[in-house]
């Protein structure tokens, strides 16, 4: 993961899934797999249950369990629930991932392509940045504005995946697809223009 720096296990494709989503979110600092072994008891009986992850943000711990949304059976929302007060005792959150909404992996897949750090010589970056700060703008058109089109379009999916330019992850990506500008704390976008201005 670009978030840790390292390689993380996982079980399963969903999974791999939850892995890319919470590197794309950009708020991780540390993740681990199977975490703990949590024993409890229900009912009289004895029970136990290891959650998929733990993942610590910047603004919060999570305690994450991945099931495929038709296959969580009875024992599995007893389980979750132990989870659950496990993790509101330690003043984490919890969530289940049940799945996504459609066209999420794809694109998210397609982003995490153009994950690592790129070298940019041509400053196309800058270009990219500077045509989608006056509005939203469809993908094909954003990096036919610069000097070199196909070298541009895997800068912009960087951009994207750095979240210095934004995208609706449910809808699918294509030329058509409009590109946002992010404006950050801090800054503000001129009501004019749309050039987006730092007041640091």
């Amino acid at each position: 993961m670009v978030s840790t720096g390292r390689h993380h296990g996982f079980e399963s494709h969903a999974e791999q899934q939850l892995l890319i989503a919470l590197d794309f979110a950009g708020e991780l600092t540390e993740l681990l797999a199977q975490p703990f072994r949590l024993s409890f008891t229900t009912a009289g009986a004895a029970a136990d249950h290891t959650p998929d992850f733990l993942a610590v943000t910047r603004h919060g711990t999570w305690l994450i369990d991945v099931r495929p949304g038709d296959r969580i059976a009875d024992e599995d929302k007893v389980r979750f629930a132990a989870a659950a007060e496990a993790a509101l005792s330690c003043g984490w959150c919890y969530a289940v991932v049940p799945g996504w909404q459609p066209n999420v992996q794809v694109t998210l897949d397609t982003l995490s392509s153009r994950r690592r750090p790129m070298a940019d010589p041509l400053g196309l970056g800058q270009v990219l940045l500077d045509v989608a700060a006056i509005g939203p703008v469809p993908f094909g058109e954003l990096v036919e504005r610069t000097a070199v089109p196909a070298i541009a379009r895997a800068h912009a999916l960087h951009l994207i995946w750095t979240r210095q330019l934004g995208i609706e992850l449910t809808a699918p990506l294509g030329d058509n697809t409009l590109i946002h500008p992010v404006i950050r704390p801090g800054m503000e976008a001129s009501p004019v223009t749309g050039v987006v201005r730092s007041h640091q």
